[in-house]
């Protein structure tokens, strides 16, 4: 592929635009953003906090700690932090110097200030709205499409910056596909073969600062899960029962950063489809491969582009949010990275691709939670099941369920499976989630 590219040029920014720092769970940390941001424009300290958010974010934020709060969970909490400890310019990782002053502050806002939430139907996915007053002042933002995209702000009722936000033709460009997202790259030039070849041909130069840091981050905080004492200890029990060989270490490595990170450790991670957990499981398990196969920091740097992008790419059909656990398309891409790390080409890697996704599509995101590294585990383990069946000349065929002859073909059933036909299991997740 052509450095002067178009295609190449649309790859490095997807890369650029989707693999930035975020310390905790995105969605909270999201809602922490725009408080933050609120509280900048306000000026001053809010006397009353008001918060309209889409049923998703509901159901990814009131279940996880919120870092840097000392163990608060919830919208509310994740208001307060970016509130009175938030500085909106580091952006996802707004509350990520906050002391332990703060920490006793964001107890006492809570309890002295009235906050108010309301869920919000707008036509988007992910929409977060915060509206601060104090007195006669008021300050408004919104965040819409995703978790930085900030499309309204408003100081006393006067516009200071808004930007359109629409039901867009699909970023795939396939009839009834996810919305496209304002400002990014167009998600409608992927395709498996063209990231392999990007991979294959690409001046590592132009991704080895978001991979390096990506490398650094994410293996800490997988390392932190597996020393501490983090939500179900996927990771630990996994080397505990089923042996330290590489194939559970990339299991079990990439389930502890999720353990760590959804019980509050306040290590960053680099996301991938503004998702921490899934930055982790794109990469962690290609990363500890790359260790027990002694492969040159090369072959790791594009066989992480690999895993990064074909999770994008799985995951621009189906959006943001969904029913559809984002592990899943983490793990099967992760797989592929894994491959393509012992040298797989195209054609082994489109059925590892395959063989993975129909293993696990009808795992279900219902929030962010400690559950969410065991779905990790499972998600990693059908990518390396995927490859290793390819090894073993097997395959799954199309017409196995919702398998099709072509890997395109394959991710778009499954776009259309996340995105249009669990519309109303997430509803009902939300349902169920709020009467617990």
């Amino acid at each position: 592929m052509e450095r002067t590219s178009e295609l190449y040029q649309t790859y490095v920014r997807i890369l650029q635009e989707e693999l930035i720092p975020a310390m905790g769970c995105t969605e909270p940390i999201a809602i922490a953003y725009a408080a933050a941001k609120a509280r900048q424009v306000l000026g001053c300290m809010p006397q009353e906090v008001r918060i309209g958010v889409s049923n998703n974010i509901i159901k990814n934020v009131k279940s996880v700690i919120v870092p840097n709060t000392g163990g608060m969970k919830g919208i509310e909490a994740a208001a307060a932090a970016g509130v009175v400890g938030g500085c909106a310019d580091k952006v996802l990782e707004v509350i990520s110097e906050v002391t332990d002053e703060q920490k006793a502050e964001m107890r006492r806002f809570l309890e002295h200030t009235p906050v108010r939430v309301e869920t919000v139907d707008n036509g988007q996915i992910f929409d977060i709205t915060v509206r601060l007053c104090a007195g006669e002042e008021t300050a408004l933002v919104r965040i819409a499409q995703y978790h930085t995209n900030i499309v309204r702000i408003e100081k006393n009722g006067a516009v200071l910056l808004e930007k359109p936000v629409e039901e867009h033709q699909a970023a795939c460009g396939h009839e009834g596909a996810a919305a496209a997202e304002d400002g990014l790259s167009g998600r409608g030039m992927m395709s498996i073969a063209g990231i392999l070849d990007f991979a294959d041909t690409c001046d590592i130069a132009d991704i080895r600062a978001v991979l390096d840091t990506q490398i650094q981050y994410n293996t800490l905080i997988s390392e932190e899960g597996l020393l501490g004492d983090y939500g179900a200890n996927i990771g630990s029990t996994m080397l505990k029962f089923y042996g330290d060989d590489v194939r559970n270490r990339a299991i079990a490595k990439a389930a502890a950063g999720s353990d760590a990170r959804m019980s509050g450790c306040e290590l960053p991670v680099v996301i991938n489809s503004g998702s921490g957990n899934q930055g982790i499981t794109v990469s962690v398990p290609v990363i500890e491969y790359a260790k027990a196969l002694a492969v040159p920091r090369d072959r790791l740097y594009r066989a992480l582009a690999v895993s990064n992008l074909v999770a994008i790419h799985e995951k621009s059909g189906i959006g943001r949010l969904s029913a559809y656990c984002g592990a899943v398309s983490a793990g099967c891409a992760a797989g592929c990275g894994i491959a393509y790390l012992q040298g797989a080409g195209y054609e082994a890697i489109a059925h590892t691709l395959v063989n993975s996704l129909a293993i696990v599509s009808g795992i279900i995101c219902d929030g962010a939670k400690p559950s969410c590294a065991a779905k990790i585990a499972s998600s990693v383990e059908a990518g390396i099941m995927g490859y290793h069946m390819y090894l073993n000349g097997q395959q799954f065929r199309a017409g196995d369920g919702i398998v099709t002859k072509g890997v395109e073909n394959t991710i778009r059933n499954v776009s259309q499976l996340g995105r249009e036909g669990m519309r109303e299991t997430d509803k009902e997740i939300v349902k169920i989630m709020l009467q617990n």
